[in-house]
């Protein structure tokens, strides 16, 4: 029997995937929603320029379902990553981490709480003994002069400390194609418990705007996480590169011990993740205006 003087066990960390870039983080005593996108099969999302895409699945909960937010991480203001049914059910307290671009817009619609991070800017929030932190890493929504036509990244890195001590490292990527400036991730956070990949080698056109299979697997080479959790895959039908193909690419590396396929509405512990140690092959990089497609 525990005494009432005893202190609470920390809760534990957890991944909940609601589908598309949406997860639900539980990071010891702080609940954290991503990108948040809770349109129904069959509505469309607006993309800009004129351009949508249908949603092909359902989301596994609904904004009604959402326990209280201590922050909500979003990447970019894209349809499918926040959507007119984000902006009627979160509550407009809620802080919202965001790139600048996205918090002029919210505030706009009156998430006053919304705050822009600069990369490399980080923002905190403390409960008792713990610390989350939050820090906006560089991403890029498409190859160079493409990606000035979609609304400005970020990948994040999410920190949760206990006394002083980091306890998980996870850095969710946003929106990104693999460019050399993700070196700087790796250089900076070089420990990362569990990355989040988004996917899909969504393309405008030609033109690749998300990592496919293989600049998915050559992300996990440089940064060597713990974990991998695939996201952002197969819920538009501008995703052009199933999430069979990742894995088929991280078999081919030897990578898929640490991969981790979490269906929409599943939950997965965080806690007890290691990074992946060993020989390290470095990924060639290049800037191509378009890659070629993904498959096994």
């Amino acid at each position: 029997m525990t005494s009432p003087d005893t202190p609470a066990a920390p809760r534990a960390s957890t991944l909940t995937f609601v589908g598309t870039a949406t997860t639900l983080l539980q990071l010891g005593g702080f609940t954290v929603l991503t990108d948040p996108n809770f349109l129904h099969r069959g509505e469309r999302a607006h993309l800009g320029y004129g351009l949508t895409s249908r949603r092909l699945t359902e989301p596994a909960i609904t904004t009604d379902g959402l326990p209280r937010l201590d922050a909500v991480v979003l990447s970019h203001l894209h349809g499918d990553h926040f959507d007119r049914r984000a902006r009627a059910g979160l509550p407009r307290t809620v802080p919202i981490v965001t790139t600048h671009h996205a918090a002029r817009r919210l505030q706009r619609w009156d998430f006053d709480a919304a705050t822009a991070l600069d990369t490399w800017a980080a923002r905190s929030f403390e409960r008792g003994d713990e610390t989350l932190r939050i820090t906006a890493v560089p991403a890029r929504h498409g190859p160079a002069l493409v990606h000035r036509a979609l609304p400005p990244t970020m990948g994040t890195i999410l920190e949760l400390e206990r006394a002083g001590r980091v306890e998980l490292r996870l850095y969710v990527t946003g929106d990104t194609v693999f460019r050399p400036f993700l070196r700087k991730v790796h250089e900076r956070h070089p420990e990362i418990d569990v990355m989040v990949t988004h996917l899909g080698g969504t393309k405008i056109g030609p033109v690749l705007v998300t990592m496919d299979a293989r600049q998915g697997a050559d992300l996990v080479e440089l940064i060597r996480p713990g974990t991998t959790v695939p996201i952002h895959y197969d819920d538009y039908g501008v995703f052009r590169s199933p999430l069979s193909h990742f894995q088929h690419e991280m078999r081919q590396r030897g990578l898929d011990a640490g991969l981790r396929v979490v269906l929409r509405g599943d939950t997965v512990p965080l806690d007890g993740t290691r990074r992946q140690e060993g020989p390290r092959r470095t990924p060639r990089i290049t800037d191509p205006a378009a890659s070629r497609p993904a498959g096994p």
